[in-house]
């Protein structure tokens, strides 16, 4: 079984004609007949009902396909890990990042890399604070941007770039919406706008209420940041949110102040398996990001 055999067994598969196959492989038809015909010798099966021109996947065929699909994807990933030892300076970043981290942080620091090695590519996964820990436990992933770093996981390791810190937005009608800092204790009999249960932020401010002695009053819930923006900005209650989940712009109808006791945070990092190297793009992105960071801190201290 050859390589260009199962390349155009999956494309037939796909279009379900021979000739259009062809066209797209920029081969000749015969040799796309011959290339299958081989394959279906070798193996004992049909793989194809022949219908005229066209063709269909036989129950056989079809599980078949799906064998080589998967088998295909395995040999790509292994090439694209060869060309990226060969030129790390032209492969693929493959980082997972949660929504409160999508709308500044990592286009700035996507940027500020590309501007240095131009031609690496990136492909971005979304996905929640337990998505992302996992798909680097199991290898789906080898980097994700997260917050806060996680603590004593044998699968992962953690490494925090910044602290970050946790701001009030109220409405503007709020009678503490004047104010320039606040104390949390002074939002305990508030309405709250929280994430649903098991998403880390409505732990991180559950945890910092009960550490002032009361616990939130909820009133909504919302799945997404710009749901939870929206709430605060209807009059619905106070929300208590990342800063960076706030640079772009504040909702109209909301004012953002800061805590003064106790000062709310939350490290942000990145993480990586413990278990494998990275490869060296992925390599690369992950010594560049820390040291972004680590100037960054170093400028704002100054």
């Amino acid at each position: 079984m050859e390589l260009r055999q199962i390349q155009y067994f999956i494309e037939v598969a796909k279009l379900e004609h021979v000739t259009e196959a062809s066209y797209v492989l920029h081969v000749a038809q015969s040799a796309v007949s011959r290339q299958i015909f081989k394959l279906e010798a070798e193996l004992g099966v049909d793989l194809f009902i022949r219908d005229g021109r066209k063709v269909r996947l036989t129950p056989i065929g079809k599980m078949f396909l799906g064998h080589m699909q998967q088998a295909l994807q395995v040999i790509e990933k292994a090439q694209q890990e060869i060309e990226d030892f060969l030129d790390p300076q032209r492969g693929t970043v493959r980082i997972g990042f949660p929504s409160s981290l999508a709308s500044h942080m990592l286009p700035m620091v996507i940027s500020a890399f590309r501007d240095k090695y131009p031609k690496v590519q990136f492909q971005l996964q979304h996905g929640s604070y337990r998505e992302l820990i996992d798909l680097v436990s199991k290898g789906m992933l080898n980097l994700s941007l997260i917050g806060p770093v996680p603590k004593g996981s044998k699968q992962i390791n953690g490494d925090t770039l910044f602290l970050e810190r946790i701001v009030a937005l109220l409405p503007a009608h709020h009678p503490l919406a004047g104010q320039t800092s606040l104390k949390l204790s002074q939002l305990r009999n508030d309405n709250f706008v929280l994430f649903p249960e098991g998403f880390v932020l409505r732990d991180l401010v559950i945890d910092a209420c009960a550490s002032q002695g009361f616990e939130p009053i909820i009133s909504f819930e919302g799945d997404d940041i710009d749901a939870i923006r929206g709430l605060v900005a209807a009059g619905l209650g106070i929300t208590l949110l990342p800063e960076i989940a706030l640079n772009d712009s504040i909702p109209r109808s909301t004012v953002k102040i800061h805590f003064e006791d106790p000062q709310v945070t939350r490290s942000v990092g990145i993480i990586t398996p413990a278990s494998r190297e990275l490869p060296p793009t992925e390599k690369l992105f992950y010594d560049f990001i820390k040291t972004f960071f680590a100037n960054v801190g170093r400028f704002n201290n100054e």
